[in-house]
């Protein structure tokens, strides 16, 4: 099915576990596709498409002069100045910008269910010791402001929680059926009451390019 309304649509990344299935599905509707990313990881991927080669921690410079209707930033962040420096950078040529949060950007999880105005880490909640990396919510929970700090009333951020499917290499999720189905005793935590969220890969960047269309 083919959207109504035929978008250009910059990719930061694309090429890792959920940006294949982005781009994939915004051309199946028949958007334009522009990927920007270091050209190191599935490089061969998407031969018809637009690639910029650059880098998120300064080398910017192929995006420079261009326009986009809207930016998906699927980087995992490991410093929110990346952030900064390509939303600022695209502020007034790029209408709209997707950023790929966490649910771990959140200060309390024990809160179930989850909303979405729950309050995020700050460098005042999370009890960072300096002398050890950033945390990784607290990374997202800045990188989200610093979004929303160069389009304020044109940011999305979504914050899903575990995301499973083809392409996932952490382990997190696919052990469990591979070990239940070898059968016998499976050590395993809580209770059987305790609440567990998932959402496939493909399920999340359909619904995230429909989002942009909207």
């Amino acid at each position: 099915e083919r959207a109504p309304r035929q978008m250009r649509i910059l990719v930061l990344g694309g090429t890792g576990f959920i940006g294949p299935y982005q781009v994939q599905y915004a051309i199946d509707r028949g958007h334009t596709v522009t990927l920007f990313n270091r050209g190191k990881t599935n490089p061969g991927l998407f031969p018809g498409v637009e690639k910029l080669i650059g880098d998120r921690n300064g080398d910017l410079k192929s995006l420079e002069g261009r326009e986009w209707d809207a930016v998906i930033d699927n980087s995992v962040q490991t410093d929110p100045n990346w952030v900064t420096l390509s939303a600022s950078l695209l502020q007034k040529t790029v209408k709209q910008y997707l950023f790929v949060s966490t649910r771990s950007a959140y200060s309390d999880t024990s809160r179930v269910p989850m909303t979405a105005d729950a309050p995020t880490f700050t460098l005042e909640t999370a009890n960072w010791d300096r002398s050890r990396p950033m945390p990784y919510g607290l990374v997202k929970a800045m990188a989200e402001r610093e979004a929303l700090k160069y389009f304020p009333d044109r940011t999305f951020i979504v914050r899903p929680g575990l995301i499973i499917g083809p392409g996932d290499l952490t382990d997190r999720f696919t052990y469990w059926p591979w070990r239940i189905e070898r059968g016998g005793e499976v050590l395993a935590p809580g209770d059987g009451t305790d609440p567990v969220q998932i959402i496939d890969a493909r399920d999340l960047s359909e619904w995230m390019i429909r989002c942009v269309e909207n």
